[in-house]
């Protein structure tokens, strides 16, 4: 969030006379920007306003469950806010949210000048901008926007109104936007490290963004291909999907998910990043397992391939493949859980301080291996036909995404804050974020499971009688937290934005007493200037031999 800030401070290590004149003025700096601070930090804020959209689309859905009957919505809005909601919270905040990180984070992590792209760079996310209206507009359009559940399936496809194809063309340059961002990652990644960092000694972050964007190029054409068939079948005559022409709808969901799921780790591994520099920073330790970190992130990006039919065990699939759906599925616990217990033994008699970044990384280890267990149930084939389609799978999903990437996120946001503004977010405050967020999050989404156990399923606008008092006391953890993120943006953001707080120095998580060998936040980030300079690292930086220090 470099925003509204002076970049006229300079880093010792890199600088060229001619370009001391610092950033460009006016609108132009935002509208041509080639800088990767810039471009990260309108990624960024364009992940928040998606979120605030996709969050007020969820408080209409959990306004009409507050109580049984139709309350305010009918039941075809319902399904609109539902798809709506999915589709804007996966392709509007969470993934361009991560993609601003990436853009901040790796050029100052690597040493590097900026991204490979820099022009690139700039319309991959100037793309997303009409996609984004185009989304929104479909509320606007006859017939509303699409009811079919995030996941787009058909038939209901091939039977909504004009804004399915609005959204079908979002999707094509959303992803088209994803792949640019995607390319110009791993270039940055290969290519550009400073002289002295290989691979194995490059920050986690940067590895778990370089596998995700091998992921999002090997995924985004396949769900390019299932929606563009869809469109096809709506309007030029095809029948890939419609059994009355010889097509089979059940095909669409193996091509759906076989995106969808490595879909699910693109939008973790890089919250795994993430917290792999909160937890080593704020235990004063070196992370625990480096290289088993790098291989479980890679087992995890490859076993995400084999395991997509695990959302169709009730489709009718043959026993053998639900067998080995579901053994593929335990078997990408395996590699999730050498994370956790490396994180968890980075912790183990470590100098531990409980700063607002290292509350949201422990919370979100706390709450994501909630999310794992249930997802570990919805694995056994037997427990998930009863489960599928219920609020036990909402529960489980939300456990993953909200409590895993966007808790990530603002463990993110809290760390990094002090680089990109140069000023120290006010920690009070973000500590009430933090446990007004954790409370509400779980108030909303626990009794979810025993919605789920007792049978209500998911995406119905009306319930009977007995799921009453668990609906009601979700909807009320809902608008808490939506409260606690509009309290997020106001009080933590917007001052620290504006320069309002005390002035960061290059390394504020430096604990100079500590006795430990690590004295907290290690990285090239923390030893450039806070707020980082506009340019940084035009002559490649010295390392010391952990490539973690530039050596004067």
């Amino acid at each position: 969030m470099s925003a509204v800030l002076d970049h006229s401070s300079h880093s010792h290590d890199a600088h060229d006379d001619h370009h001391d004149h610092g950033a460009p003025a006016g609108w132009r700096r935002w509208v041509f920007a080639t800088n990767h601070k810039d471009i990260g930090t309108l990624y960024l804020l364009f992940s928040f306003a998606m979120f605030m959209i996709g969050g007020v689309l969820a408080l209409g859905i959990r306004a009409e469950l507050f109580q049984p009957g139709l309350q305010m919505i009918n039941p075809e809005l319902f399904n609109q806010l539902t798809t709506m909601h999915g589709i804007i919270m996966v392709f509007g905040a969470i993934m361009p949210g991560f993609v601003g990180f990436a853009n901040w984070m790796i050029p100052l992590q690597i040493g590097a000048s900026d991204m490979a792209f820099a022009r690139m760079n700039n319309f991959s996310f100037w793309l997303m901008i009409p996609a984004a209206l185009m989304v929104v507009a479909g509320f606007f359009m006859p017939g509303g926007a699409p009811a079919t559940g995030w996941t787009l399936y058909a038939p209901l496809t091939l039977q909504m109104g004009p804004s399915m194809d609005t959204s079908i063309f979002a999707l094509h340059l959303l992803g088209a936007s994803s792949i640019m961002g995607s390319i110009n990652i791993i270039v940055t990644v290969l290519n550009m490290r400073a002289p002295g960092m290989t691979l194995m000694k490059m920050p986690m972050f940067c590895w778990t963004w370089l596998i995700t964007a091998y992921l999002l190029i090997a995924v985004m054409p396949v769900l390019a291909g299932a929606i563009t068939m869809t469109l096809t079948d709506r309007h030029f005559g095809t029948s890939f999907f419609n059994p009355a022409g010889g097509g089979d709808p059940v095909m669409y969901q193996h091509i759906f998910w076989f995106f969808g799921h490595p879909e699910v780790y693109i939008m973790i591994l890089p919250a795994f990043g993430i917290i792999s520099h909160v937890v080593p920073a704020f235990s004063r330790k070196k992370l625990f397992g480096y290289a088993s970190m790098v291989y479980a992130t890679s087992s995890i990006a490859i076993l995400s391939f084999i395991v997509w039919a695990h959302h169709m065990f009730t489709v009718g699939m043959p026993v053998t493949g639900q067998l080995f759906f579901m053994y593929a599925t335990m078997l990408i616990a395996v590699p999730t859980a050498v994370k956790i217990f490396n994180w968890i033994a980075t912790m183990w008699r470590g100098s531990m301080t409980f700063e607002t970044p290292m509350l949201f990384a422990v919370g979100f280890i706390f709450v994501f291996t909630i999310g794992g267990f249930s997802g570990l149930i919805l694995a056994m084939a037997p427990i998930d036909i009863q489960l599928h389609d219920t609020y036990y799978v909402v529960a489980h999903f939300h456990y993953v995404l909200v409590a895993g990437s966007l808790y990530a996120m603002f463990a993110g946001f809290y760390y990094w804050c002090p680089k990109w503004t140069g000023v120290m977010y006010n920690e009070s405050r973000g500590k009430i974020h933090f446990w007004w967020s954790l409370i509400s999050f779980n108030i909303t989404f626990f009794p979810m499971h025993f919605l789920g156990l007792a049978g209500m399923p998911r995406r119905y606008a009306d319930y009977p009688m007995q799921f009453a008092d668990f609906n009601a006391i979700a909807s009320v953890g809902a608008f808490a937290f939506g409260l606690a993120q509009v309290y997020f943006f106001f009080f933590v953001v917007l001052p620290a934005m504006m320069g309002k707080g005390v002035k960061a120095n290059s390394n504020p998580w430096e604990d100079k007493n500590s006795e430990n060998l690590v004295k907290g936040a290690e990285g090239l980030e923390w030893e450039v200037d806070s707020p980082a300079p506009f340019h940084t690292f035009e002559t490649p930086p010295k390392l010391n031999a952990a490539a973690t220090k530039i050596i004067a």
